[in-house]
């Protein structure tokens, strides 16, 4: 965890621009203190109740980079009573109105960003569409504050190799360094270029006209993030502890005590060139067994096979031999627990537990 969050913070120091970590994937005051740059912030959030519990623990600086519902003005209005500077997210004329008339009636003005589409994975407002631009930047100028223009490189997930990454990156940049000029050159202000996504941080070629990067799987890593190349198996930095409870020898199972309640029912690495199915396994010391995965998995039972095709070898595990379990999403993994135990390099003493919190608001 470590080694990712120096990687990454010395990249972008060596670009010129700031890192706002997104602390989505965590979820931990813990985790949150050693990748921000300072105990207030930056930081970014996906939930108010994130927002809540980091604010609580004195982070300052906060992005709830989620389009804004109106009835969650209120929230963010306490939030920003109580000394966090929650900076909201919108992509429509009514949005911003909404938010500015809670701005008028609160006697303060909301900040806000104005969410580019860079790439049509998600959400957002094409950077070429100057007339809607103007419009939630007028709207959001009645009241609230127009403090800048965001985008994700969600497509980046779906890129391979370095060079695809690159492209993404760049598409990304320049989707939001135009909008920004678009509101600049209309005597708008921008003062925040925010561009985002663990892939394109780490191969962005150029930022240019950028503030800030926004990311978060980075601290841990996971199998999708190695199987698009942003990172190697050896780099995931969370694992899954399981013990072997059984054996099916004859269609060639290990069975352990950790299902999708465990380690979650995120598939995302049958998308990409290596499936791991529901987790890659390694020894005690974090070295994954050749070719050797969770196949399958029910509520709490992980069934452990050799990858079908591969020359991989079943292990000889005995009942009560411990293994890891590398996950496809951390995310996801994570928020099956609650809380990290935390151990170095391949030791197995746990040095400390850090609490996480779940949940969705």
């Amino acid at each position: 965890m470590e080694q990712n969050i120096a990687r990454l913070r010395t990249r972008l120091d060596g670009m010129g621009v700031s890192l706002r970590p997104h602390l989505k994937t965590a979820k931990c005051v813990e985790v949150a203190r050693r990748v921000m740059t300072s105990p207030a912030g930056p930081a970014t959030i996906s939930t108010l109740l994130e927002a809540a519990r980091f604010a609580a623990a004195g982070v300052r600086d906060i992005l709830y980079a989620v389009g804004i519902a109106p009835s969650k003005l209120k929230q963010v209005l306490e939030l920003r009573a109580g000394g966090a500077d929650v900076t909201v997210v919108l992509d429509t004329v009514e949005q911003a109105q909404a938010v500015a008339l809670a701005s008028r009636q609160a006697g303060t003005r909301i900040p806000a960003l104005i969410e580019i589409d860079c790439d049509g994975h998600r959400s957002g407002v094409l950077p070429t569409h100057r007339q809607l631009l103007l419009d939630i930047g007028h709207a959001l100028d009645d009241g609230a504050e127009l403090r800048g223009v965001i985008t994700h490189a969600g497509a980046s997930y779906s890129a391979r190799g370095a060079e695809a990454l690159r492209r993404c990156a760049e598409v990304e940049r320049r989707s939001v360094v135009d909008a920004a000029t678009i509101l600049r050159e209309a005597g708008l202000p921008c003062p925040v270029v925010s561009v985002g996504s663990t892939p394109t941080a780490h191969h962005a070629a150029d930022l240019t006209g950028v503030t800030e990067v926004r990311a978060g799987v980075f601290v841990f890593f996971d199998l999708v993030m190695a199987g698009i190349g942003v990172c190697q198996v050896e780099d995931i930095a969370v694992s899954v502890l399981a013990t072997v409870i059984g054996h099916q020898r004859d269609k060639g199972w290990i069975l352990v005590d950790a299902g999708w309640m465990a380690l979650s029912q995120d598939r995302g690495t049958r998308r990409l060139a290596v499936d791991q199915g529901y987790g890659l396994v390694c020894d005690m010391a974090g070295i994954p067994y050749p070719d050797l995965i969770v196949a399958d998995a029910n509520q709490e039972h992980g069934i452990i096979t050799v990858r079908p095709g591969s020359s991989g070898v079943l292990p000889d595990l005995a009942i009560g031999d411990r293994v890891r379990i590398l996950p496809n999403h951390a995310c996801a993994t994570g928020a099956q627990h609650r809380a990290y135990q935390v151990v170095r390099g391949t030791s197995d003493r746990v040095e400390a537990e850090w609490l996480r919190f779940g949940g969705w608001q």
